[in-house]
């Protein structure tokens, strides 16, 4: 959420920030906060009276006077007014902070004093590439869909008789380089300092809301009809909600989390982009980064997410680009991000397969996640990151397509094949079913 107080002490400087990401009316919260606080300094004056007139009663009945002396009556009836007067306006307070949260939820984080200036993701900035040499070179490479359905490791068909389409089943060494990708992140990780939780996967409306999914983006997700439960888009939402609504103390931060879940997404909007394959699924594994930093450290800690997320890349000799995103590209919680962009060599171009995100305040302000240092007195909100640790079916669609063969067949990284068992123990291939 917004900061109010940054919006009130500055609200030029906050638009302009503001409105690199688009255009967005600052002006009806402004309006709201001016009607509040003023209502709220009447309310404060009211009540200061109102126990002073109590004051005055108790010690004037402590003088001796009597229940029915004029000054003590006229004293009630003024102390009665008052409290009918507050009545009156704490009701319309309430009403108001709520209109002012409805509006503050729709806008979305300022971007970055170091996010580059740009109106949409064709002025993203490339950082860096990765991998050049382990870009195949042979002509002819099939699409991983097709590659997989050839292979019999991917189903597409049969998933749209179970669901509909946008799904996949994951057929036999499929299925396995599948659970092994998200075994081998989950171990990187662990190695590199983060704790595994494997959350709930259905979600509350607060946690998505903390998280910055709703109410922006309620149509990209799959709602429970008779609960007030939604499917987890991500595993950003409930992991950064294990902490919504309580102190920490500062001697706990960092704290690194991994986490693998199912994620579900409408990806409404997205017709004709990448629907074939791997790359836009209603329903998708992915292995989640979640950070929570002192704000003195947050920047820091994100070039060192990013490079935890491209660690897994270059373990796996996929090559990669890194992108940092400018002001018009960025998630709507986001104050700077970095996509990884993993290269897909039948399209000849690379692809994203992990967004790594700075939010700063913005999510620990809507989730109340507060920190406290010692020795000092109040509280603060602590900046929350996260990033995907990989996003599992596009790291197997880069892999089948990059490690294919002339002859069909798909080699298995080395450091795979440790994770494989079955049918796929001891083996460097995925060969072609004779027919």
């Amino acid at each position: 959420m917004i900061d109010l107080k940054q919006l009130r002490e500055d609200p030029q400087r906050f638009s302009e920030r503001l409105n690199l990401r688009g255009e967005y009316d600052i002006q009806p919260i402004l309006a709201l906060d001016q009607q509040q606080r003023e209502l709220e300094e009447t309310r404060s004056q009211l009540q200061a009276r109102s126990n002073q007139i109590g004051k005055a009663v108790g010690d004037r009945m402590k003088s001796g006077a009597k229940p029915n002396d004029p000054e003590i009556l006229a004293l009630k009836a003024e102390g009665s007014a008052l409290k009918e007067q507050l009545g009156e306006l704490e009701p319309q307070e309430r009403s108001l902070k709520a209109e002012i949260e409805t509006l503050s939820l729709g806008l979305p984080n300022l971007p970055s004093e170091t996010t580059p200036l740009g109106k949409n993701e064709t002025e993203n900035v490339e950082i860096r590439r990765w991998g050049d040499e382990y870009i195949p070179r042979q002509e002819g490479l099939l699409p991983h869909w097709e590659l997989g359905e050839a292979l019999g490791i991917l189903n597409f068909e049969r998933s749209s008789k179970v669901a509909q389409s946008r799904f996949v089943t994951l057929v036999g060494a499929g299925a396995a380089l599948e659970r092994s990708l998200i075994s081998f992140m989950l171990d990187r990780h662990i190695q590199a300092g983060y704790t595994e939780v494997i959350p709930p996967f259905l979600v509350n409306t607060a946690s998505m809301t903390a998280t910055g999914q709703l109410p922006k983006f309620a149509e990209e997700s799959f709602q429970c009809a008779q609960d007030d439960l939604w499917l987890t888009p991500t595993a950003e939402v409930p992991v950064t909600n294990l902490y919504r609504d309580e102190i920490l103390s500062a001697e706990d931060l960092p704290i690194y989390h991994c986490a693998y879940t199912p994620c579900f997404r409408r990806e409404a909007g997205s017709y004709g982009r990448d629907t074939r394959g791997l790359i836009r699924l209603h329903q998708f594994n992915k292995v989640e980064l979640v950070k929570f930093v002192h704000p003195s450290t947050s920047a820091q800690e994100h070039e060192a997410l990013v490079q935890d997320a491209a660690a897994i890349l270059e373990a796996l000799k996929l090559p990669y680009r890194v992108l940092e995103l400018c002001t018009g590209d960025l998630g709507f919680s986001a104050a700077k991000c970095y996509d990884l962009e993993v290269w897909m060599p039948s399209a000849e171009t690379y692809r994203e397969i992990s967004s790594c995100s700075n939010f700063q305040g913005f999510q620990a302000r809507r989730g109340n996640l507060r920190f406290k240092e010692t020795g000092k007195k109040g509280t603060q909100f602590l900046h929350t990151l996260n990033g995907s640790g990989l996003a599992v079916g596009r790291t197997l669609a880069a892999l089948l397509e990059n490690y294919q063969q002339p002859d069909g067949s798909v080699q298995i990284p080395e450091v795979l094949r440790p994770y494989l068992g079955g049918q796929l123990a001891g083996q460097s291939a995925i060969a072609p079913t004779p027919k």
